[in-house]
């Protein structure tokens, strides 16, 4: 079967650009942390917000759970989500997304899971791990 979904390309219309921010990022709920990393990816996507895409070693995998939900973009590919599950926190579904095979244009973030901000707790500042 043949994807007919809209692939696109980035541009001055609807630009996307990544950059490495040197922060520290530590994704929380409740007591509970979730990811911890100085080698987050921050991608800027046309007017949204900016978004963290952190690598998935430093997310603490005890926390996640398969979600069957997926979304598209057609600037960044298929999404596949986890849900936060257990631990010190309840259960969060459908609030962590990745792609497993990001296009071209933004092929730095596989490998790295991103988290819903009006879900759990993201800071970043200006320390190391």
């Amino acid at each position: 079967m043949t994807d007919t979904r809209p692939r696109l390309t980035p541009g001055p219309d609807h630009p996307i650009t990544l950059r490495r921010p040197g922060c520290r990022v530590v994704v929380s709920s409740g007591e509970g942390v979730i990811a911890d990393t100085d080698r987050a990816i921050e991608l800027h996507e046309a007017s949204y917000p900016p978004v963290f895409y952190i690598p998935l070693e430093d997310v603490s995998q005890e926390h996640l759970r398969a979600s069957d939900h997926h979304t598209y973009c057609p600037y960044k590919g298929e999404a596949s989500y986890y849900d936060i599950a257990g631990g010190a926190t309840a259960d969060l579904p459908n609030v962590v997304w990745y792609y497993p095979e990001p296009y071209p244009a933004v092929k730095e973030i596989a490998g790295h899971v991103a988290f819903y901000p009006d879900r759990v707790d993201i800071v970043a500042s200006a320390g190391s791990r």
